[in-house]
This record gives C-alpha cells, structure tokens and sequence, in this order.
C-alpha cells in the first residue's frame, strides 16, 4: 500500500469517526466539505431525507468569473460565503459543520469562516 493509499485510509477512519456522532436535520442541516488538491466542494445536507439542500465549490461560475484569487485559501473562503449566501436564501441559519476527516486549518478552516460571515452559525 502507498502512502496516499495510508493517508486516504485514515482519512476516512477519521471521517467515519467523526460522522457517527453527527446528523443533519431539516432545522439544522450539516455542512459537509471535501478538499482535493486543486478545488474545495461544500454541501449541505438534510439527513433525515437524504437531500441536499445547497451546495457550491471552486468549480461554481460565479466563482470562475469573480477576479483571480491569490490563493487557494481565498478561493475557499468566498465558496463559504457562497455557501452560506444560498442557504440564508432558504432561511436556514444553523449548521453542523462536517470537516469529513480533514484537519480544520488552511483551506476548511477558511471555508468556515466565510460561511460564518454570510451569517451561518455552528
């Protein structure tokens, strides 16, 4: 077994760890983040119906027509605004934050704080 094979193992040893404790419901739904090497995908879910209520990421066209962003982190960070944008749309205002095995720094954790400036809470 590789080493990204090991690292994507645990992982997802962490996310299983972390998921059994958490649910998302219609009131509060969870805000579900994947990072991959080049873009950052949010979603957010209802899992008492198994759907989700709204999503954004990196790959969006409101983010590729919004001016250059200097790095990765920035472009993590207005996907949270976004994010947090389509579901203040729905009413929704609390969340259950899901960082899917990921360690909360760099990337999520700007994915976080411009979900929280949009005015979500968790």
């Amino acid at each position: 077994m590789g080493s990204t094979d090991q690292k994507k193992a645990a992982r997802l040893k962490r996310k299983q760890r972390i998921r059994k404790n958490m649910l998302g419901t219609e009131q509060r739904p969870r805000l579900s983040v994947f990072r991959s090497a080049r873009h950052i995908y949010a979603q957010v879910i209802d899992d008492t119906r198994g759907q989700t209520m709204a999503s954004a990421s990196s790959l969006d066209e409101e983010v590729k027509g919004h001016a250059d962003f200097e790095n990765k982190v920035a472009k993590a960070a207005f996907v949270g605004q976004l994010v947090g944008k389509r579901l203040a749309d729905k009413g929704v205002k609390q969340v259950v934050f899901d960082r899917n095995g990921f360690r909360y720094h760099g990337r999520v954790k700007a994915l976080s704080d411009g979900a929280r400036e949009a005015g979500l809470d968790f």
